[in-house]
């Protein structure tokens, strides 16, 4: 989908479902407090949603707010961890109808505009009978479009070897190396063909976060010395925080289509679609930073690998 343009503002609304993230302070908000903010952002021009049926009740209160309105709506099949290792076919695909008919309930859709694999690994599960049943969906024109949300560039390489894959959705931040040395960014350039969005782009709300003790205790991470080296560098580049650092960044790789970024009150809302709406890093500028930065364990970047603190 590469059009040139800088990565655009996707609205997040796991926080909208759930008390969700490392630096979240204010929990769930009210339901007409989230829609609210739903409409508010669809009012100022955010064209695309990003929700999952894993996500509480965010895609109830997404199809509620957005009932009518002419956006993208991406969402996630359910994780089915309910499934035994030995399910028979006909349950995997009794698993994946009662996701998809959910979803399409609760977002009051006729149909899904893109639907995603919240476990890649779900695509060859089960000798690969989920991944069949959601493409006999797209031919009937019950889904418009499959996609894969991975954990790590193995995942994404596995997925982009499927033409069926037209989404990847992939953590990214400018801490974050693994996709650049493992060819992800490089593959994903050469596939315009395949829309991108980067989530966890503040890694949780961590990079941004003013305490060090909100950051994950993981020998060898030092998170004063992190959290010097993203104020520096805010500053070098002319970025009012370490927050307008990390969507600048984002939004200036040529790879990536939009930022999936969550929000739990209407300050922070404001505060995104302001972000989102100041001109990106140049090119040459994310590369002085990729060279510059730090090169953190792979676990500080995998948030499934923190232990609870």
């Amino acid at each position: 989908m590469r059009t040139g343009h800088p990565a655009a503002l996707v609205m997040g609304s796991a926080q909208l479902g759930l008390v969700y993230g490392a630096a979240n302070r204010t929990g769930k908000p009210g339901r007409q407090a989230a829609i609210g903010l739903l409409r508010h952002a669809a009012d100022c021009g955010v064209a695309a949603f990003d929700t999952a049926r894993a996500y509480g009740d965010a895609e109830e209160r997404l199809g509620e707010a957005l009932k009518g309105r002419d956006v993208l709506t991406i969402t996630k099949l359910a994780p089915l961890s309910e499934l035994p290792m030995d399910a028979s076919p006909a349950a995997v695909n009794a698993a994946v109808e009662t996701s998809v008919a959910q979803s399409r309930a609760a977002l009051g859709r006729e149909w899904l505009d893109c639907l995603l694999l919240h476990r890649a690994s779900h695509m060859t599960a089960f000798d690969g009978a989920i991944w069949r049943r959601l493409k006999d969906y797209v031919a009937k024109g019950v889904i418009r479009t499959l996609g894969v949300s991975v954990q790590s560039p193995a995942e994404a390489h596995c997925a982009l070897a499927d033409p069926d894959v037209a989404h990847i959705q992939l953590p990214f931040n400018l801490l974050d190396w693994r996709w650049r040395e493992a060819g992800v960014a490089a593959r994903l350039r050469s596939r315009p063909d395949v829309t991108v969005h980067a989530r966890s782009i503040l890694l949780q709300g961590v990079l941004a976060a003013s305490e060090p003790d909100v950051w994950p205790a993981i020998p060898g991470v030092d998170p004063l010395r992190l959290m010097e080296w993203l104020a520096h560098t805010a500053t070098m580049f002319g970025r009012e925080s370490v927050t307008d650092l990390a969507f600048a960044f984002a939004r200036g790789q040529d790879w990536i289509d939009g930022i999936v970024v969550g929000q739990e009150t209407q300050e922070q809302l404001f505060d995104n679609l302001r972000l989102a709406a100041r001109p990106p890093l140049a090119r040459e500028d994310c590369l002085r930073i990729e060279q510059d930065a730090p090169h953190v364990l792979e676990r500080l970047l995998d948030p499934a690998q923190w232990k609870p603190q």
